[in-house]
């Protein structure tokens, strides 16, 4: 059985240019929505995709949100312009619907990167007070001991303030680098890069595994994919939408 996409009737009119979710009660109250020819009711809900809704017997332009997780390769920037001409994440996917990146990633960390069009659920997504966790694999220069992890786990004093506690774990060491996972949920502007500076060592590359619960370990460097239901749910989750 295929599952019904429901969503309350005020926010899709909202979404779909109608004014405000108080504009688009009163819209409804006096009667003017209908949903499969019959009067819609404030708290009414539908599916964008298999309802017939109309507003004083017009169909509404009604965007379709769409979700991608991209696993971003190095070299590719996370803005939607450019002055310099270098490829943009964006060029890797569909020109419609068009999409914005959740947050950013620098031009040569890698990995998983949400783009979508659903502008509600990315305020949330990049809000700090949510904790969206976010999980990297960060190989850097030399040997990470026990002092410096301790720090990492703690929180690092950087310029803009006291980070939060991270999770930290060797994958694999030895004297000249160490590969680390590490979990955050801040999103400072490079702030991996700065944390693992502030205690004396350098990244040499860094690829985001996890964002929330989205995994990229399926995809190839450049290649995309659509949400599933269960994992936007879970998403949704995260930002305490639902």
């Amino acid at each position: 059985m295929i599952e019904r996409k429901m969503e309350r009737l005020q926010k899709i009119l909202a979404a779909a240019g109608y004014g405000s979710r108080r504009k688009v009660e009163e819209l409804i109250k006096s009667g003017k929505v209908t949903v499969n020819g019959v009067i819609a009711e404030l708290g009414s809900k539908a599916d964008i995709e298999k309802d017939k809704i109309r507003v004083c017997g017009k169909e509404p332009v009604i965007k379709k949100k769409i979700y991608y997780l991209l696993n971003k390769p190095a070299g590719f920037i996370c803005t939607l312009k450019d002055p310099f001409n270098r490829p943009k994440v964006v060029d890797l996917l569909p020109k419609e619907p068009r999409v914005f990146p959740v947050g950013r990633l620098d031009i040569d960390t890698t990995g998983a990167l949400l783009l979508t069009n659903d502008g509600e659920l990315t305020n949330l997504l990049i809000h700090p007070r949510y904790l969206v966790k976010k999980t990297y694999w960060v190989r850097v220069d030399g040997f990470l001991d026990a002092k410096a992890l301790g720090i990492l786990q703690k929180g690092v004093v950087l310029e803009d303030g006291l980070t939060g506690p991270a999770q930290v774990k060797i994958i694999k060491a030895d004297q000249k680098t160490t590969l680390i996972s590490i979990t955050i949920h801040e999103g400072r502007k490079r702030q991996i890069k700065r944390m693992i500076k502030a205690v004396g060592h350098k990244v040499l590359s860094l690829h985001r595994a996890k964002f929330g619960p989205l995994e990229v370990k399926e995809l190839q460097p450049g290649n995309y994919r659509e949400l599933s239901q269960t994992e936007l749910k879970l998403l949704k989750e995260c930002a305490k939408l639902c």
